[in-house]
């Protein structure tokens, strides 16, 4: 018996069925270790030594996998065919290794680009060892990232709070976000004018002509600047007579595109069906590992993570042979279409994505699949025959056409497109409705007959006055589009690396554009101006080609490592002398179109527009940057640094707080002001007044008196809980809407629930926390905000939030934070500090439990040590951040 190493439970469940009872598939559930997510983990002093992690559960699974091993003949390692499968393989094989159960046992390595049955019996016949290389370069991109997003997001936090973290990849695909929101911010729109003639043939068609010369000079486009201009190219035209100066058609063809690759069906899945790229994995994923027809388990599609345009030699043979048989044989061509990638730094090793049975065509799987399953096979099956077959025939006419008053002449011409023969357009339009266009035809419309030197007679004139717009905003499919072209990232990196940057909140997605966050082009600002070298486009294309050419065993792997760390880890040493009046100056002068938009009255948009003397600048508080006044405290004038969510005016409006309406009970008035940490309603006045900050979506000026009596009587006392006769509320707290009942908390989906949430749906949210919370925790205890490693004698330490606010968890002590300490923001020496100084206190209580009440002497004397000396612990543990993907 031999024993098959897959990833997951599904591709295990299948591949068993295709091999039979020799041989036992088990799932390593994907990596089985992975470097800890504290500092320490690598290295750079020890020669890059890294130092891997197994949780619970991959320790238990790597036992069955060991326990089968030791009874088998040999092991297969079958994980994917790429860099993170090769390294898979590689790590199952150390820890079998480690554990001493292979013995002399056959170890090899398959690799399969489908999970048909064919496919796999192929690479079992044909088995390899480990490919070092691909794993050395998988080692190296995991050790270079480690190594920024663990070196670089210290610095942030220090440098820039409310920062969250940094990546090799990461940071410069945000880059490139922040980057065009500063081209539209600093687009100069430009008017300009098109001019066109609806004219109509000898016999009765009318068609479009444009004008594209004047007296002789020929029009670029936007040429026409002005309403004047265009007025007089008008009036030309309206006491113009019209000619046909020549008609030409012209035959051209056009060519299928290449099969899919990982980052082209990431696009065409955004734009044509409206998928982000981690969706459009998640389905691809299934596809690859199979889906039950008629009973049996089929691999509908090849490996999803390539960056290949080409197919295997059998599957061009298969997709011509359905090509004749289902097309015709005129739509396919004499010979073979072979393509090759335009991506920088592509590697042509791996099969483009295509159909594993160009005979399966969609309509014949519909039923087996759900609609977004459908959809994507759809749109692969079509790329994947469409690009083996003919050309498309079109035949392409010009119109040029003459128009003269008698004094001055123009030029107009009309273009217009036939198809002739579909070719490769029929795949798309094969099946689809009747009059529905094609995917690919994006063709001019079709003229009518016109003939040359015929007259034509003028209908109407056209001038339509138009405004340049600024480059649009990336959109998901557009931004991997430009991440490939640069060579930045991966293809299977790209959905993760867009997941980051919503999850660290620096970017939004609205209308499936992405829109940076104030955050997001602060942290672009900072390292653009500090770690300039790092968030280049070119030198992190560089860097990937040289782990490309570490992949093809042309360099060593800790040579690279060694040259970037060197320069890296000075440019880290040489931030920590930045004052933060550096910091501010530098972010001031690169986001000065958003933290300084133009006033309306045009005056100087860094002048205090409250006390009219001070200057406005970027501040660094707890939570982030917001705008302040020079003149503070004299002048307490200050707003959110967010330009659209708004804006000047709207700030300044608020510096005078807004009457909403009198409290019924109270009688005290309710306001709308703002504060430095945004708007806020309050009810009253003086220290004793209450304040609400609104929620994350409410926008100030939509707060009404409703709303803002609302967001003053909160906590809402929901109902009692049927089983414990206590109240339960909601809330909204640092981290969000919440219910609580008894000292345990519950997430709500969103602020309207605070709101309208009934007693039945609370106690079942309720429930379902207590549930989830008895299976990884004791009763009551509430998740971990923050990790922030082990403890110098053993032990994680964490931050978490408790009933009485948020603090230091480790082991049996918790230490409460002080009070107005962010929890985001506390430090491991803070932490063990705090640590140390409640194991200390409660060292003593048991000791004054024990030995009974002191005298007052004795402690007079324990205040007067205490006093005159604290002693902090020396134990410094590794400082903790966040882990960054690429």
């Amino acid at each position: 018996m031999n024993v098959v190493v897959v990833e997951s439970p599904a591709k295990a469940k299948t591949i068993n069925k295709y091999l039979g009872p020799g041989y036992k598939v088990l799932a390593s559930f994907g990596h089985v270790r992975d470097l800890p997510a504290k500092d320490g983990s690598v290295l750079p002093d020890q020669d890059f030594e890294m130092l891997w992690e197994v949780d619970g559960a991959s320790s238990k699974r790597m036992k069955d996998i060991a326990d089968a091993v030791k009874s088998s003949d040999g092991l297969f390692l079958a994980t994917d065919p790429d860099r993170e499968g090769e390294a898979i393989s590689w790590h199952v094989l150390d820890m079998l290794n480690k554990k001493r159960v292979l013995g002399g046992k056959t170890v090899k390595r398959v690799v399969f680009n489908a999970i048909t049955k064919k496919a796999v019996l192929d690479a079992m016949a044909d088995p390899r060892d480990i490919d070092v290389p691909l794993v050395d370069a998988y080692l190296a991109r995991r050790a270079l990232d480690y190594l920024v997003g663990f070196n670089l997001s210290p610095v942030l936090w220090r440098k820039l709070p409310g920062a969250r973290s940094a990546g090799r990849v990461q940071s410069v695909a945000l880059r490139l976000v922040c980057d065009r929101e500063t081209e539209i911010e600093r687009f100069v729109t430009e008017e300009y004018w098109n001019l066109s003639a609806l004219l109509k043939t000898p016999r009765g068609d009318e068609f479009e002509a444009k004008l594209v010369s004047a007296n002789g000079k020929r029009l670029q486009p936007r040429s026409v600047g002005n309403g004047d201009e265009a007025g007089r190219l008008k009036a030309l035209l309206e006491g113009a007579s019209y000619v046909v100066d020549s008609v030409e058609a012209k035959p051209v063809k056009r060519n299928p595109g290449p099969p899919f690759t990982t980052s082209t069906l990431q696009q065409a899945a955004s734009s044509k069906l409206g998928f982000s790229a981690s969706r459009t994995m998640q389905i691809a994923q299934r596809l690859y590992e199979g889906v039950d027809i008629g009973g049996e388990t089929v691999g509908l599609i090849t490996y999803m993570r390539t960056d290949g345009v080409q197919m295997a030699p059998e599957a061009i043979d298969a997709a011509r042979l359905a090509i004749g048989e289902q097309f015709g044989a005129r739509y396919l061509p004499e010979k073979a279409r072979f393509y090759s990638t335009k991506a920088k730094n592509a590697q042509e090793a791996h099969e483009a994505i295509r159909p594993t049975d160009f005979n399966r065509v969609p309509d014949q799987v519909r039923k087996f699949l759900d609609n977004d399953q459908l959809r994507l096979y759809e749109l692969i099956w079509k790329r994947g025959i469409a690009s083996q077959m003919a050309s498309a025939e079109i035949e392409r006419t010009t119109v040029e056409i003459l128009a003269d008053d008698g004094g001055q002449k123009a030029g107009l011409r009309a273009v217009g497109s036939v198809i002739r023969f579909d070719g490769f357009i029929a795949a798309y339009t094969d099946q689809k409705e009747d009059g529905e266009q094609s995917d690919d035809d994006d063709e001019d419309g079709r003229l009518p007959e016109i003939n040359a030197r015929e007259n034509l007679a003028k209908q109407k004139i056209n001038a339509t006055q138009h405004f340049t717009e600024p480059p649009p905003r990336y959109s998901e499919a557009s931004l991997i589009k430009k991440m490939e072209e640069l060579g930045i990232g991966r293809p299977s990196t790209y959905a993760a690396t867009l997941a980051t940057l919503r999850d660290r909140e620096y970017v939004t997605i609205d209308k499936r554009k992405l829109i940076p966050e104030p955050k997001g082009r602060l942290v672009t600002a900072f390292l653009e101006s500090f770690f300039t070298k790092y968030v280049e486009y070119d030198f992190t294309a560089d860097l990937e080609e040289k782990l490309d050419r570490i992949s093809a065993g042309e360099l060593n792997w800790k040579d690279v490592l060694r040259e970037f760390w060197t320069a890296f880890f000075a440019q880290i040493e040489d931030t920590k002398e930045l004052r933060v009046t550096n910091v501010l100056d530098a972010l001031n002068e690169a986001l000065a179109p958003l933290v300084f938009p133009k006033r309306e009255d045009g005056g100087d948009p860094r002048i205090c527009q409250v006390c009219g003397t001070g200057h406005l600048s970027l501040k660094l508080g707890r939570y982030g940057a917001f705008v302040g006044c020079s003149n503070y405290p004299e002048c307490n004038y200050t707003r959110q640094l967010s330009a659209e969510n708004g804006g000047e005016a709207e700030a300044a409006a608020l510096n005078e707080p807004k009457n909403l309406g009198t409290d019924p009970v109270t009688g005290e008035d309710l306001t709308l002001r703002n504060g430095r940490f945004g708007p806020y309603v309050q009810r009253g006045e003086g220290k004793e007044a209450k304040r609400a900050s609104l929620p994350k979506g409410w926008r100030a000026e939509e707060i009404d008196y409703e709303k803002a009596m609302a967001l003053l009587s909160l906590p809402r006392d929901i109902g009692k809980h049927p089983e414990t006769a206590k109240m339960i509320s909601s809330g909204i707290g640092r981290y969000g809407p919440f219910l609580l009942h008894d000292g345990t908390y519950a997430n709500l989906e969103s602020v309207e629930d605070v709101f309208t949430v009934g007693l039945n749906r609370a106690v079942t949210l309720l429930a379902e926390r207590q549930s989830k919370a008895s299976g990884g925790r004791s009763r009551g205890t509430p998740a971990a905000l923050r990790d922030l490693g082990e403890h110098p004698d053993g032990g994680s330490m964490t931050v978490r939030d408790g009933k009485y606010g948020p603090y230091v968890n480790w082991g049996k002590v918790n230490a409460t934070l002080p009070k107005g300490k962010d929890p985001q923001s506390v430090t491991v020496e803070e932490a063990l500090a705090l640590i140390a100084a409640k194991a200390g206190s409660a060292t003593k209580s048991s000791a004054r439990g024990k030995s009974g009440a002191k005298s007052k002497t004795a402690a007079a004397d324990a205040k007067s040590t205490k006093t005159s000396g604290k002693t902090k612990p020396k134990a410094k543990a590794p400082a903790k951040a966040k882990k960054s993907s690429e």
